[in-house]
């Protein structure tokens, strides 16, 4: 089974039972539930390593969505699902906070953690990674149309840029609600909508979810299908777009558009759900997720940057991600005493 994760066909039983595993008799290793977002993602043999330390064997349950999966860890927290939960960030931060649905850990890898990244004090939540929430667009088919690219969340609504751009869902699209929190950065609470009912009339196109966006509309990531040379996305996709090439590219074929305050850092978290019995592994696979080994596999795996600062990157992302000079400040409480209502704002005007 692919990455030996948990299908989702297994999760009504889990909801009833809990995430503690029966062991066989005669059994001595353990199994340790990991859940996560659907995109979470790691190398066989870095996974085989821990396993082999520790006489343990990974169980992988996926949830959704990042506010997806905070949801149902929320309404099961009197039978956990699992032990340990990848995949919060700081989109959903203090919702998962308030829940209490974290225990505790400061695991000693947090020392090569920039503080900036660590917002939770308590450290029920350890950052694991991050990445820049962008616009990307198709170099070729801007020369092609002698068209420049666009340089601000401005140039989106102008006439010259219609049809052009495809966006997320932000009620369904962790991406898409990052660029939602982006814009109202940018233009403000009495701004933001203003500038949506723009794209609007500027036909903008809507999807559920990231995959859709960038594999079906986009003109790079479809292979030329798709009309949209614009897409929400992120300042680590140029990386993806080359390895991932199936004509042999050596440059990629999408640039990033990263408009001052017009970009929105996601930091992904790491922690230990209340109810596990397996402490003593679950810190131990949190310890490991913040090492070099597991840390410098991240960004070809899940394409976004590691957080510990001693993790070396692979060449594709030195030569082409790129780090935006300027995305927006958000502050995470204001975002969970806001998050709903910009939603709703932005679905009657975009959606209704």
């Amino acid at each position: 089974m692919p990455y030996r994760k948990l299908f989702a066909l297994l999760l009504p039983a889990l909801l009833l039972m809990g995430c503690q595993p029966v062991q066989p008799v005669g059994q001595t290793d353990r199994t340790l539930v990991i859940a996560s977002h659907d995109s979470f993602n790691a190398s066989e043999d870095v996974l085989a390593e821990f396993e082999t330390a520790h006489n343990v064997t990974f169980q992988f349950l996926e949830l959704g969505d990042a506010g997806e999966a905070v949801n149902k860890l929320i309404l099961s927290k009197d039978a956990p699902l699992a032990d340990v939960f990848f995949g919060v960030d700081n989109t959903f931060l203090s919702r998962a906070l308030d829940a209490d649905i974290f225990i505790p850990y400061t695991s000693p890898l947090l020392a090569d953690i920039p503080d900036e990244l660590e917002l939770d004090p308590e450290h029920r939540l350890s950052p694991v990674d991050f990445g820049y929430v962008n616009i990307n667009a198709d170099r070729g088919w801007f020369a092609d149309h002698d068209l420049p690219v666009p340089s601000t969340l401005e140039d989106l609504a102008k006439p010259e840029y219609a049809g052009l751009l495809v966006v997320e869902n932000p009620a369904t699209s962790s991406p898409g609600l990052a660029f939602l929190i982006a814009t109202v950065g940018h233009f403000g609470e009495d701004g933001y909508l203003d500038f949506w009912q723009a794209l609007a009339a500027n036909d903008v196109l809507i999807t559920e979810g990231w995959s859709t966006a960038y594999y079906e509309e986009f003109t790079v990531g479809s292979g030329g299908s798709g009309d949209r040379p614009l897409v929400v996305s992120y300042s680590t996709s140029p990386p993806a777009d080359v390895l991932y090439a199936s004509d042999g590219r050596t440059e990629p074929a999408s640039v990033n558009v990263s408009p001052e305050d017009g970009t929105f850092r996601q930091i992904e978290f790491v922690g230990i759900l209340a109810g596990t019995q397996q402490r003593d592994l679950a810190e131990a696979f949190v310890d490991f997720m913040l090492n070099r080994r597991f840390q410098e596999d991240i960004p070809l795996q899940m394409f976004v940057y590691p957080a510990n600062t001693n993790a070396a990157l692979p060449d594709l992302f030195v030569r082409f991600a790129q780090t935006p000079a300027s995305p927006v400040a958000v502050d995470p409480t204001a975002i969970e005493a806001n998050r709903e209502a910009w939603i709703a704002a932005w679905t009657d005007v975009m959606l209704r």
